[in-house]
């Protein structure tokens, strides 16, 4: 896959939490970082937030209604994967 370079600023403090991330492992540089949030965060979007505070089965079960009234065909769901590769 052919990826793009954007270049970002960052508070010093966002900037320990990344490094922090990848000291832990779960990370293996900032890039992996910044893309997992964004897929988060895109995610996010177009399923909403699931709460932990709220039932999350029923959220769980509301968000799955919403994705196969969105699917029609497999292209949305390519279209989908598009959105958070």
């Amino acid at each position: 896959m052919v990826m793009d370079t954007i270049q970002i600023r960052l508070s010093q403090g966002l900037i320990q939490k990344v490094d922090e991330l990848i000291q832990t492992g779960i990370y293996s540089n900032r890039s992996d970082v910044i893309r997992d949030a964004v897929r988060k965060l895109i995610l996010d979007d177009i399923l909403g937030i699931i709460s932990s505070k709220k039932n999350s089965v029923k959220e769980v079960r509301e968000i799955r209604q919403k994705l196969s009234s969105q699917i029609k065909s497999f292209k949305d769901v390519e279209k989908i994967n598009r959105l958070i590769d």
